[in-house]
């Protein structure tokens, strides 16, 4: 069979997983039926907790029953969150509905780069990651368009609507065709732990990209809407401006080629200093121009960062369980998310300003500890090219 149609299927999967209508007005909308940014935040740390538990599991299944049904199952959660969210007028049902897309993302977490990775040639991965990035961004900026119309009708006709695309997105992952073979030797997931301390350095740059996409969802998520309000917008351009901040992401899809040009080291370093300066702006500015351009820097560097995490990643591992593995990195980023979503939600209900503060310090934090990555990983290749020539 054609694995390649995989790719395809996944693209099409991911745009309609993109097609959330009510991200531009989410705050509002949880706002308007009784939850708190606090609540939002914490809701978001129960999350991250039950990620970390189901993660490894997950993994385990994926390597022992195959990429296909993990995506179908996970799926199938995703789009049942989405009518639980619909009809949410509490803290519990919103906190369930976490629940469900919890079991869904800790399923989805590396399966989809695992499947797409064991589809194609390994020198075209990143352009692919690239271009699956791109893919969700261009259903978010189709429904970021379309939600400055629907929320003229009724904040609510956004969540009803975001349903169906979700459906839809379940149904193709039938077509899927698997790409994971079982092998009679398997590295286990205590061997797997192993693995994964073995390599302390790949950890670095696990927690430094945990720092940085935790601030990018911050700042395009939760805080973007009250720094827009503070800056004088009126809630009818939000989706508008969600629509434009999506559109700079698009360039995923040929992040592949500035990594060519300028290397990757020098590419995120860039990345994440143009994300603390982004910042550190905000904590200032009530300029609607430069709020916005900011806000559109972080998302545009998280969006050029993915391709190149997720290629980082898939081939840093060595062995039969690329699933497992997968799943043991998106543990320590989870577990990164677990502790600074209490800490950024305090922060959010006693000063805006003080969360964008928060958010630069997170940034700067994150280019020290991926220095650090990067020094140990030259040392290490030196050390193996010496032993190389010796041998």
């Amino acid at each position: 069979m054609n694995k390649k149609r995989n790719v395809y299927l996944m693209y099409a999967i991911v745009f309609l997983q993109g097609l959330v209508f009510y991200g531009s007005v989410a705050t509002v909308y949880r706002q308007g039926r009784g939850i708190s940014l606090y609540d939002i935040f914490l809701i978001e740390s129960v999350s991250w907790v039950l990620m970390i538990l189901l993660e490894v599991p997950w993994g385990y299944f994926a390597d022992r029953f195959g990429y296909k049904n993990t995506i179908i199952i996970s799926n199938i959660m995703y789009f049942i969150s989405k009518i639980i969210f619909w009809q949410a007028h509490s803290l519990v049902m919103f906190l369930l509905e976490r629940v469900f897309i919890s079991i869904a993302l800790s399923g989805i977490s590396g399966c989809d780069s695992a499947i797409l990775y064991s589809s194609i040639d390994e020198d075209k991965s990143e352009k692919v990651f690239g271009e699956y990035s791109a893919f969700s961004t261009a259903g978010f900026l189709v429904a970021s368009v379309s939600s400055s119309f629907i929320v003229k009708i009724s904040v609510d006709l956004t969540a009803i609507l975001t349903i169906f695309p979700y459906a839809a997105a379940a149904i193709l992952s039938f077509f899927l065709i698997e790409t994971h073979e079982e092998k009679e030797e398997k590295t286990g997931i205590k061997e797997s732990f192993k693995q994964l301390f073995g390599k302390k350095e790949i950890i670095l740059f696990i927690v430094s990209l945990a720092l940085v996409t935790e601030v990018n969802q911050t700042v395009t998520v939760f805080l973007n809407q009250a720094q827009y309000s503070r800056s004088g917008i009126d809630i009818k351009y939000f989706g508008i401006l969600l629509a434009l901040i999506q559109i700079m992401g698009l360039g995923a899809a040929k992040s592949y080629k500035i990594t060519e040009r300028f290397g990757r080291r020098k590419i995120i370093i860039a990345l994440y200093s143009i994300m603390a300066l982004s910042c550190i702006s905000l904590i200032f500015t009530v300029n609607a121009v430069i709020s916005i351009l900011c806000i559109m820097m972080v998302s545009v560097s998280i969006a050029l960062m993915n391709p190149l995490a997720m290629d980082i990643e898939n081939k840093s591992i060595i062995g039969n369980d690329r699933a497992t593995m997968l799943s043991l990195y998106s543990i320590v980023s989870d577990v990164v998310s677990a502790f600074i979503n209490p800490v950024l939600g305090k922060a959010a209900d006693k000063s805006l300003q003080f969360s964008f503060a928060l958010c630069a310090g997170l940034c700067v934090i994150a280019i020290g500890l991926f220095l650090t990555y990067s020094y140990k990983k030259s040392i290490n290749k030196i050390v193996v090219d010496n032993l190389n020539k010796e041998i």
